[in-house]
């Protein structure tokens, strides 16, 4: 592949902004496609959104936060001192619906707790000139508990009524997950200030942390709403039982009870795969595709309007599921394709996603000609 690279030196590396491309295109279901790089040089990047002004910020688990606006790159002061361990971070970021007025960004991030680190949500105001956050501070962090650096979950989902959905592993501490005096594995619901939001199933339940929405996760790292409203969620299971589950409030999804996986060393997980009061997924994946990022499409390609998009941080490729219920159609692979942590819709109606194997952003369109 022939590149031509703008390439702006940044303070801890080098980001590649990418120009003109020549990609020999792949073949999908929809047609010959082009995988086109639009940013290089990332390190381990966990999350990407859109500003509406076509600028592009992407964070980096170390706790940096890049704009890519205007032929240009830059880092962004002023994110939360996060702890950078394991699977720690600073993880998603989301630009909710009204930042031309607000100017609001939310990220997640894994704070120190004690001896140990938590999933929390940051909040704060991206400065006119795009050079740091203003106003920033931790609206929400999960109760103090759990030590490692596994499993901090850390999905942003902006719900239709503007409150916050954020997903939550259950930090290598199963049982947690069945405990609703911690939010360890579950998906929360909060308002923009950090606080429950009305509504909230277990609000009025004697020991329940009000923020849940539901419980039973093991670990989501994807997460999105479809073109009803509804939210979805992709949680990585342990050897087999990657889930994808249709999240409803106060619903038990059965981690660690049960589960369509088997333990690392092969024994059985919990009761089995079914027990009344607990909900099925949607769909899973045994083996294990190691799930991350989610998005529901409807862009300029018809043939994927309403599809799913998923990626796979172990087998290297793209899923794509379709039907009712949702299923695997197809996987789209490349050599761009490794380690897929992040996908979403772009503005310009092309899918677009993060690889952490090569730290770069891409996205795809129809090939020219196809």
């Amino acid at each position: 592949m022939k590149r031509n690279s703008l390439v702006a030196v940044l303070a801890g590396g080098a980001i590649g902004l990418c120009g003109a491309v020549q990609a020999s295109p792949i073949q999908t279901e929809a047609g010959p496609m082009e995988i086109l790089p639009v940013v290089e040089g990332l390190d381990i990047p966990w999350a990407f959104d859109f500003l509406p002004d076509g600028g592009i910020l992407v964070t980096e688990r170390a706790g940096r936060l890049l704009l890519i606006r205007d032929g240009g790159s830059q880092v962004v002061e002023g994110t939360p001192e996060v702890v950078d361990s394991g699977q720690g971070g600073l993880l998603d970021v989301m630009v909710p619906r009204d930042f031309d007025t607000s100017r609001e960004v939310f990220f997640t991030y894994a704070r120190k707790q004690g001896r140990g680190a938590g999933t929390a949500v940051f909040k704060a105001r991206l400065s006119e000139d795009g050079t740091r956050l203003e106003d920033g501070e931790t609206i929400f962090e999960i109760a103090e508990g759990t030590r490692g650096g596994r499993h901090f979950g850390s999905r942003l989902v902006e719900a239709e009524d503007g409150h916050l959905f954020v997903t939550i592993g259950d930090r290598g501490d199963g049982p947690k997950a069945q405990d609703l005096s911690m939010h360890n594995g579950s998906v929360l619901r909060i308002t923009r200030d950090g606080a429950p939001a009305p509504g909230n199933p277990f609000v009025d339940t004697e020991g329940a942390r009000p923020e849940i929405w539901s419980y039973g996760h093991r670990n989501p790292q994807g997460a999105a709403l479809d073109g009803t409203g509804q939210l979805w969620a992709v949680e990585h299971g342990a050897r087999g039982g990657d889930e994808v589950n249709r999240v409803t409030a106060g619903t038990n999804y059965g981690w660690p009870v049960i589960s369509y996986g088997v333990n690392y060393n092969g024994s059985k997980i919990g009761e089995g795969t079914q027990k009344d009061g607990m909900a099925q997924p949607v769909y899973f994946w045994d083996p294990s595709i190691a799930p991350s990022g989610m998005t529901f499409y409807d862009g300029s390609v018809s043939d994927w309007s309403g599809n799913a998009f998923i990626g796979s941080l172990k087998f290297d490729y793209i899923s794509r599921l379709s039907g009712d219920p949702l299923s695997e159609v197809e996987r789209i692979e490349s050599d761009e394709t490794l380690r897929v942590r992040d996908l979403d819709q772009g503005p310009d109606g092309a899918l677009w996603f993060l690889s952490v194997g090569n730290g770069a952003l891409y996205r795809i369109v129809p090939a020219s000609g196809g």
